[in-house]
């Protein structure tokens, strides 16, 4: 060991003794997770049966600064028991680090996956080990050729956006130990939700779990990085989301999202005495789309306004045509919206007036058709979309504004139980070719929801 310290809480302590075939590290920034984690790898290298193995970065020089040469990095952790050939060496032309062992000498070629013919060129075999730093920005293709080719990988990552490749294929595959899982924020749990794998254990990392760090150095980076922005959840909170062009920046789920209980306080039932705050104005919305090709959406939205300029959104349903072997047809989303609509008004209150998007007529049709049969309290009108879509944005994000110094709350909350508005306001981005548009995709709840609130905008306001 190098003459610094390698200081460990006891989750390290339980990350060092884990023995397990993949394991993955997520969490803040400066919370140790490469400097324990590729201490682990080291010893995991030499207990291997393995000679060959693989450390991977964006390229070599990244893999050189962040963990072969940095304090308590390869080099300082391991000393004269590792050689570290940058330019590789006449018998081995790619850069290697070799480690002497108590059974023999290991090879650990150091990979960019930045560079596709470089590592393609590389990889070739079976290896015992693998190391991939910064996965969620590693090439998806390195990770499946590299990954299948291992006995153990560790993989180090700070949130980023949701929808990358990786988190499906991979990270979400993984469980956190039952013994450590309440030390994971509830928004990554709820990621974690494709099939898990054996052995496939998710670690999450914060600033409290990293004994060695000064609690002023820990000051000083939460200090330096603004509140509100997607640096800070993803680097400061640890959560997920796109760290660039998000529409909706301001949204944090501690914020925003609220329970069903927490909203059940402003239903004002007969009988009850008189509440301060109640919900005066019940809104729903419909966006759709009927293709089968492409996974769009039929998004119906329910929201509810209080007398005090709350606006919650207070519940959803998504159906997706290309995931039903059976595509719904636009008489089969009149039937479903009906349900939706008679289920809430049970349970919140009558949203008399309901909003389609007006590009919709076949919809409406099949509506009128029903009413006229049937008969029906709703009234489905057409989305009002006057209202320019930057504009909505900038309304609700002026909703969504708080700031802890003054006390200013938000004024738009939406509950915990609709996750893919969730999931839409932590992923819906602008174009990054054309200013002040965003892109035509994870807005189908985002839509609905606009077009619930649009006749009511005068009434969401805050104190």
């Amino acid at each position: 060991m190098s003459s610094m310290d390698l200081v460990l809480s006891e989750k390290y302590k339980a990350f060092l003794k884990c023995q397990t075939p993949v394991e993955f590290l997520e969490g803040t920034t400066a919370a140790g997770k490469t400097t324990v984690g590729i201490f682990k790898f080291m010893l995991k290298v030499a207990q291997s049966p393995k000679k060959l193995h693989i450390l991977a970065a964006d390229d070599t020089g990244t893999a050189e600064k962040n963990i072969i040469n940095k304090d308590l990095g390869i080099l300082d952790d391991f000393g004269s028991l590792v050689e570290y050939n940058g330019s590789g060496t006449k018998d081995d032309k790619i850069p290697h680090i070799l480690f002497h062992t108590s059974s023999g000498d290991k090879t650990i070629y150091v990979l960019g996956y930045g560079n596709k013919k470089k590592w393609k060129k590389a990889l070739g075999g079976q290896y015992g080990c693998l190391y991939i730093d910064e996965i969620n920005t590693a090439d998806i293709d390195f990770v499946r050729e590299a990954s299948m080719r291992c006995d153990y990988l560790m993989a180090t990552l700070n949130p980023d956006d949701p929808s990358l490749d990786v988190y499906k294929e991979y990270i979400n595959c993984s469980r956190p130990l039952p013994e450590w899982e309440e030390d994971t924020p509830q928004e990554i749990k709820d990621e974690l939700k494709e099939e898990p794998k054996p052995g496939w254990v998710h670690w999450f990392f914060s600033f409290d779990d990293n004994a060695g760090l000064p609690e002023e150095k820990k000051d000083q980076i939460i200090r330096n990085t603004p509140k509100g922005t997607k640096i800070y959840k993803n680097k400061i909170l640890g959560l997920r989301g796109k760290a660039t062009g998000l529409v909706f920046s301001i949204f944090l789920r501690q914020r925003h999202v609220r329970t069903k209980e927490w909203a059940k306080q402003f239903v004002q039932r007969p009988g009850e005495p008189k509440k301060h705050e109640i919900f005066m104005w019940f809104s729903a919305a419909v966006d759709t789309s009927y293709s089968q090709k492409s996974p769009d959406t039929i998004a119906f939205s329910y929201l509810g306004i209080t007398n005090k300029g709350k606006c919650i959104v207070l519940d959803e349903k998504v159906y997706s045509n290309a995931e039903l072997d059976i595509p719904l047809a636009p008489s089969d989303t009149v039937k479903n919206l009906i349900d939706f609509l008679d289920r809430n008004k049970k349970e919140w209150g009558l949203a008399r007036n309901v909003f389609l998007d007006s590009a919709d007529q076949a919809t409406m049709q099949e509506w009128n058709k029903y009413k006229r049969r049937n008969g029906c309290i709703y009234t489905l009108n057409d989305a009002w979309k006057k209202m320019e879509i930057i504009d909505r944005i900038n309304a609700q994000l002026g909703w969504m504004a708080f700031d802890d110094q003054t006390g200013i709350e938000p004024c738009f909350y939406v509950l915990d139980t609709c996750s893919t508005y969730i999931h839409e306001m932590e992923t819906y981005s602008w174009k990054e070719d054309k200013d002040n548009t965003p892109e035509d995709g994870h807005d189908h709840m985002v839509n609905s929801v606009q077009y619930a609130w649009i006749p009511y905008q005068g009434k969401i306001y805050k104190r």
